[in-house]
């Protein structure tokens, strides 16, 4: 799998991800066949930062009412980053 493709895009905008950017930790919502050494390798590449240590957790689909019925979303997987001191990953730029 390429970088793009085991990184899916970047959880920013809750409060425990704010929270972990405190304590040098980024959220991504990454690939569910990505293990740890892949995803640790593909955010060195893509933001050219150094990752010290990546924990991963299965998120459980949720279910919801489809029509009539109810349906089961796909399950996903969430890896918390923390990197070296000093780094950091914006996905924002500062507005003036």
């Amino acid at each position: 799998m390429t970088p793009e493709q085991i990184i899916d895009r970047p959880i920013a905008l809750t409060e425990k991800a704010t929270q972990l950017r405190e304590q040098n930790k980024v959220i991504f919502r990454v690939n569910r066949r990505a293990n740890k050494i892949q995803i640790r390798e593909a955010i060195q590449k893509l933001f050219n930062v150094t990752v010290v240590e990546v924990n991963t957790l299965v998120m459980r689909g949720k279910e919801r009412r489809m029509g009539r019925g109810y349906s089961k979303l796909h399950n996903w997987k969430k890896a918390i980053v923390t990197l070296k001191a000093g780094d950091t990953i914006e996905f924002f730029e500062a507005s003036e």
